[in-house]
């Protein structure tokens, strides 16, 4: 019988990182303005700094990847810690644009670390039937992460030198995330089988499923390991795992490129292009972080429940028919209750598909002998889109307008529907090595 309350207490502990992730992800979404007013930087400089953690992200995920594989998830989740404690301290202390780059790549490195290894080590503790949702907190927390980058930046922004103390707020949570990672967090049970420490795992999964069912995990995962020892670079070329590569691979572009970091990140911006004074726009950000927040529930209810698939599909028809009207609203009708509405639609059907199922579907397609490899490489390529991203939109939205920007984002919108209806498996209610063989069927 599974331990829900031991559970619970591990996961949360993987969340706290995701809740600092949010913060370094939006909290500097309030002192754009001012950083780029006091460093005199034009579009595209203001724009590297802000791109600059994603450019850690790619980084991180593809260097700490390996890390995961070869020393364990557990070591790996804690030096993340100590980066973002780096990076909080060296963001609000920078004296010059160099310097806030350097900082916010360090951040980025553990944030794209935290966007693949969060969803993986819960994915390799969870019972199938509540998989789907336990691997969505990931998700949630840098939702709630995100929420709170906006009420802090809502907070601190009459302050002298505000951008200095919202880019401070995540370094409160990067100790509380350091102490619970380093003392409560146990390793991942399957990346102990597959490195020989068995009785570990058993230990590991006795204190969340119980002797019988731990066992039972146990012969599970040594019978998908004796499939396939070594991995090797011709290994994934071979036809069934190029095509779960290929599949994991374009569902990380397309959660980018759909838009949401432009949004996310530009809100303040793309509300004061409209007009919107810089304080409300704030205050309509966090209206967004909120709606975010929501939307993200709807998915952990229904996702085990309805499955991964037809939220995708839901999500991204929702996110085409607004983005099209975000696109004909900033062209012909700039209303901005009706652009806000919009945009808040957007966030919803976003929040509640594509923004948590990426790490679920790829956390359940990747097999057990290279989920780490696998996961990390799509992560990479998930920041490298969101990179392009974030380093563009303020040069859309300022020379050619948001109705360019949101144009674009719906097309990819609409391709992504298209993407998933064709080629996503349905993956709910099975176990990692269940789904593992029927791919490999």
């Amino acid at each position: 019988m599974t331990n829900y309350k031991h559970l619970y207490w591990i996961i949360s502990i993987v969340m706290t990182g995701g809740i600092v992730c949010g913060l370094n992800i939006a909290g500097i979404s309030g002192a754009v303005s001012q950083i780029q007013n006091i460093f005199n930087l034009d579009d595209n400089g203001i724009g590297i700094v802000v791109s600059s953690l994603t450019i850690g992200c790619i980084i991180g995920s593809m260097i700490l990847g390996y890390s995961s594989e070869k020393y364990g998830r557990k070591k790996t989740l804690i030096l993340t810690s100590v980066l973002f404690t780096i990076s909080s301290i060296g963001s609000a202390l920078s004296t010059s644009p160099l310097s806030l780059i350097f900082y916010r790549f360090i951040g980025g490195i553990a944030v794209g670390t935290i966007s693949f290894l969060g969803p993986l080590y819960i994915s390799e503790i969870s019972p199938p039937k509540i998989r789907g949702k336990l691997v969505s907190l990931s998700q949630f927390a840098i939702v709630i992460g995100i929420l709170l980058a906006y009420i802090f930046d809502y907070f601190l922004i009459d302050i002298t030198n505000s951008w200095r103390y919202m880019l401070l707020v995540p370094f409160i949570f990067s100790i509380i995330y350091m102490v619970l990672s380093t003392i409560y967090l146990p390793e991942s049970p399957r990346w102990l089988v597959i490195n020989n420490k068995k009785s570990e795992a058993k230990n590991v999964f006795e204190k969340i499923e119980g002797k019988k069912l731990a066992k039972k995990y146990i012969n599970n995962i040594e019978e998908s390991l004796s499939i396939k020892n070594k991995i090797s670079f011709k290994y994934f070329l071979k036809g069934n795992i190029r095509k779960i590569i290929l599949i994991g691979l374009l569902l990380a572009i397309f959660q980018q490129v759909v838009g949401i970091n432009a949004v996310i990140t530009y809100a303040p911006m793309i509300f004061e292009n409209i007009g919107i004074q810089s304080q409300n726009a704030l205050l309509q950000s966090i209206l967004i972080g909120f709606v975010n927040f929501s939307a993200t529930i709807i998915a952990l209810w229904l996702i085990d429940k309805k499955g991964r698939k037809i939220l995708l599909i839901y999500g991204a028809i929702g996110m085409t028919i607004t983005l099209l009207y975000l696109t004909y609203a900033f062209s012909f009708s700039q209303n901005n209750i009706l652009i806000l509405i919009a945009i808040l639609m957007y966030v919803i059907f976003y929040a509640s598909s594509f923004a948590p199922i990426l790490g679920v579907i790829n956390s359940e397609i990747f097999s057990n002998n290279f989920r780490g490899i696998g996961m990390s490489f799509a992560a990479a390529i998930n920041w490298l889109s969101a990179f392009l991203v974030v380093q563009f939109s303020p040069y859309i939205i300022n020379n050619l307008g948001g109705s360019v920007l949101f144009g674009i984002f719906a097309v990819f919108s609409l391709l992504a529907l298209i993407f998933v209806k064709l080629y996503i498996p349905e993956t709910k209610n099975k176990s990692l090595e269940e789904i593992e063989k029927e791919l490999n069927s």
